[in-house]
């Protein structure tokens, strides 16, 4: 064979190798996007035969956790789930007693006209209906009488009733209603100019912006007092999502940042920057020392590593998702990972239904989890020697992640305050997401950080379990009348045990007492 035959066959063998590898890489690009937009969005590991899953474990040496508790049921003549107290069982509906419920009594005018000697009323048969009156809104007219004093023939009235915002007609009821029903139900404020016209009020939608946009700036000391508590907590969670925010050029929105940060009371909060820029993580932290929990953004790691009183822990979720995604390339091997990183999260769970805290969470996680994860490793180590494992390949890649994330990976194994993953500071920072589906983005970098400061508190409020509606009508009157040193008492979490059991209600309010 000539020497130019064979280095052409050579050429394009080697051509043919690197196009079947990019159709490959192609091929699982497109298989992500299906996932994306038909897969099922949740990541709970399904088992189903959970046999084969336990010899899987076993032939890795790793033992099976024990079984969650089994859901409270209540036996009849046949087992079901434990229903609520509050539970209508004849039609199926549901209700608590907050609920308000209108009483109609049908009467039969046939039996009502015989006398009340022929006939007898032995029983009440009771049904329900759940009904709905359109959104209402109503005008409050104040009279002020006037009086002229005869003695001294002095003009006199009364004081007008006091307004949250100075100079505004709206009432503090329709101010917590409007960022309610944006900020909580993701309703924008176009449509509930709508709802407003359709009900017969005029009102211009420059005025439904101004006013909360005024309401919200009242809050921002409330915001920042709880900001700073966020900052106290031992443990705190990080993450960084996108907003549109700002205009560019005509047509065209800025990129920017809110950088949620969790507190271990139970606080969020939702700092704007313009960028994604390693330096927003030193300027929202600040001189913060304890442990940083994240996901593996270089950011945080780069924080910790400038400073040296902070411990960076990272998440398993975001490590467990590296190897979701070499499922199609490497089903076995994943299949393999995926049942490790699952008994962690098994004993986790088992942590909770045991309610076990401090010294004993830690011996547990010391005990059972522990093993797990130097399993965990020592499998990735025997994955790395395989020789048909190349670079391009989702695993390698997956691989890889965990491996250098090792060491902030097992944080969690020495203290007990540490999540194993970032799970509860992505459910609190879901409300961004679902605005951007709705008000989709903001016109102002003001904007966003009012966006910031309203959401902290209402995320908050969810939290620790607050009606948001009844927390801001308390507190917009309220911030004018309490001392500024004593701003972190409007905060949700204590507002909850100072305030919610006599909250500052609206005239609308006490009007239908």
């Amino acid at each position: 064979m000539p020497l130019s035959t064979a280095v052409r066959i050579a050429e394009l063998e080697q051509q043919n190798s690197q196009l079947s590898e990019q159709l490959a890489m192609l091929k699982r690009q497109l298989d992500w996007f299906k996932r994306q937009l038909f897969g099922a969005k949740s990541e709970k590991q399904w088992l189903i035969d959970p046999a084969v899953q336990g010899n899987l474990l076993a032939a890795l040496g790793v033992a099976t956790p024990p079984p969650p508790q089994s859901t409270p049921t209540t036996t009849v003549t046949y087992t079901r789930k434990k229903l609520r107290d509050n539970a209508v069982t004849d039609s199926g509906l549901r209700f608590d007693e907050t609920v308000p419920v209108n009483t109609i009594v049908i009467g039969d005018p046939a039996i009502e006209a015989l006398p009340e000697s022929a006939r007898e009323c032995i029983g009440e048969k009771v049904t329900y209906r759940l009904a709905q009156r359109p959104a209402s809104y109503e005008v409050l007219k104040y009279v002020r009488r006037v009086y002229k004093i005869f003695a001294t023939q002095e003009v006199v009235t009364t004081t007008s009733p006091a307004t949250v915002l100075e100079r505004c007609v709206a009432d503090v009821s329709l101010l917590g209603g409007l960022l309610t029903d944006k900020f909580l139900y993701h309703l924008p404020l176009y449509r509930q100019h709508q709802r407003l016209s359709a009900a017969g009020i005029q009102v211009s939608r420059g005025s439904l912006m101004n006013w909360s946009s005024r309401a919200i700036d009242l809050l921002e000391p409330i915001y920042a007092a709880q900001f700073s508590h966020v900052l106290l907590s031992r443990v705190l969670a990080m993450d960084e999502t996108p907003i549109k925010a700002g205009r560019r050029e005509k047509g065209k929105l800025r990129q920017g940042y809110f950088w949620p940060i969790y507190g271990e009371d139970n606080e969020v909060v939702f700092p704007f920057a313009t960028s994604r820029s390693h330096s927003q993580v030193q300027t929202f932290l600040g001189s913060f020392t304890g442990t940083l929990l994240s996901d593996g953004y270089e950011a945080y790691a780069a924080y910790a590593r400038n400073n040296a009183e902070v411990t960076h822990a990272e998440c398993w979720a975001h490590c467990r998702r590296h190897f979701e995604g070499a499922k199609e390339a490497e089903p076995a091997a994943v299949a393999e990972a995926l049942a490790l990183i699952g008994r962690l999260y098994r004993h986790e769970e088992s942590i909770r239904d045991n309610n076990l805290d401090g010294e004993q969470k830690l011996a547990y996680r010391t005990a059972h989890s522990e093993p797990i994860a130097q399993t965990f490793w020592r499998w990735c180590d025997a994955q790395c020697h395989r020789p048909d494992l190349v670079p391009s390949n989702p695993l390698s890649k997956a691989l890889k992640y965990a491996r250098e994330r090792r060491v902030s990976l097992q944080v969690f194994l020495t203290d007990p305050e540490v999540p194993v993953d970032t799970n509860h500071l992505e459910r609190a920072l879901r409300v961004i997401p679902m605005g951007r589906r709705n008000w989709l983005f903001c016109w102002t970098e003001l904007g966003a950080k009012q966006v910031g400061i309203i959401q902290s508190l209402i995320a908050t409020c969810k939290l620790h379990g607050v009606d948001v509606y009844t927390y801001l009508v308390d507190v917009l009157q309220r911030v004018s009348q309490h001392p500024a040193k004593d701003v972190i008492d409007l905060t949700p979490r204590v507002w909850k045990t100072k305030f919610a059991h006599a909250p500052m209600k609206s005239d609308v309010a006490l009007a239908d007492q």
